[in-house]
């Protein structure tokens, strides 16, 4: 009898730690399945939509009419933002429908890169 407690205890505790070792990721780099795929997407879902209300090429400065920038937690609204790089500005003009993705740096929030809508 001792020896089939005995048993079933090593058997709970290896069954555990299997389990426990399936669930962790130990470092390894690896993902969930399924987790690749989000990640692979995520700089399309980072892209606001706007349309371009003023091009500043001299002060190096859009402004932008958009919607919410979720990775801002920013609501819809009509600002001026600086750019990262200016030579994204002759890509736009006023009036274009755009996506964009901006971010915070330095205490502003910078427009990192600015494509047309499809």
């Amino acid at each position: 009898m001792k020896f089939l407690k005995t048993v079933l205890i090593l058997v709970a505790l290896f069954a555990g730690a299997a389990h426990a070792q399936s669930t962790m990721n130990h470092g390894s780099g690896a993902m969930p399945m399924g987790e690749a795929k989000k990640d692979a997407a995520a700089p399309e879902a980072s892209m606001a939509d706007g349309e371009v209300r003023k091009v500043d090429k001299e002060a190096k400065k859009i402004t932008l009419k958009h919607g919410e920038i979720k990775n801002l937690d920013m609501p819809g609204m009509t600002m001026v933002f600086q750019v990262k790089d200016p030579a994204i500005l002759d890509k736009v003009k006023a009036g274009d429908k755009v996506r964009f993705t901006a971010e915070k740096a330095g205490g502003a929030i910078v427009v990192t890169d600015i494509q047309p809508a499809k």
